[in-house]
């Protein structure tokens, strides 16, 4: 198991494994905070994602880099409306369900996702494969993801736990194994995020 972890660091500069490790750490404090509904989870997401995009760029992964890219710039929005966005008058926002507008936005965004990471793919003249496919659909639902956990919506945990499994295999399979790690830790960390924001959801409606 340790060979596994530590050979495709073998001949990587340290610099990058060190990068990887702040990463690493940033974004699993990151999905803590989100799960406690604390909103230093776009801060340190926001370091966590912009130091992923650089190093997908060392192994051009456009797909994945898009994604984060992408998570930056939502880290900006959703750190503003959590902390400024109202559910009534007194209080900040408030965890909810989507309703039909949103998902069927949150469809649209997602296909229109994959289409134009297939079109950037095709400019770049990278191959579709199969594991192109994966990183097409995985991209597309992580989109949706944080879209739906900046306006804190209970559905964007079910997407990250979609997202998460599927993509752990693909970070192995780049040699990023600490980035896989990660993933796995985020699936775990997803899952109980969800039953405790559905928790919470039921106990607003109860005092309500």
């Amino acid at each position: 198991m340790l060979d596994f972890l530590t050979a495709p660091y073998i001949n990587t500069p340290w610099f990058y494994i060190v990068l990887e490790l702040i990463a690493f750490f940033l974004g699993v404090l990151s999905v803590w905070y989100a799960r406690k509904e604390n909103i230093l989870v776009f801060p340190t997401g926001l370091i966590s994602t912009i130091i992923v995009v650089y190093l997908l760029y060392q192994t051009h992964d456009i797909g994945n880099m898009l994604v984060n890219l992408y998570f930056s710039a939502m880290s900006i929005f959703g750190w503003y409306n959590w902390k400024f966005g109202k559910t009534n008058e007194e209080n900040s926002l408030k965890i909810s369900k989507t309703n039909l507008k949103q998902r069927i936005l949150g469809l649209a965004m997602g296909l229109f996702t994959f289409v134009l990471v297939y079109v950037i793919y095709t400019i770049f003249g990278i191959e579709i494969t199969t594991i192109t496919y994966l990183d097409l659909f995985t991209t597309a639902v992580f989109f949706t993801a944080m879209w739906y956990m900046a306006l804190k919506k209970l559905e964007s945990w079910l997407l990250w736990t979609i997202g998460n499994i599927i993509v752990i295999p693909l970070f192995i399979y780049r040699d990023l194994i600490l980035l896989a790690l990660q993933y796995v830790i985020l699936t775990y960390l997803a899952v109980m995020a969800y039953l405790e924001w559905k928790k919470t959801f039921k106990n607003q409606h109860l005092k309500s």
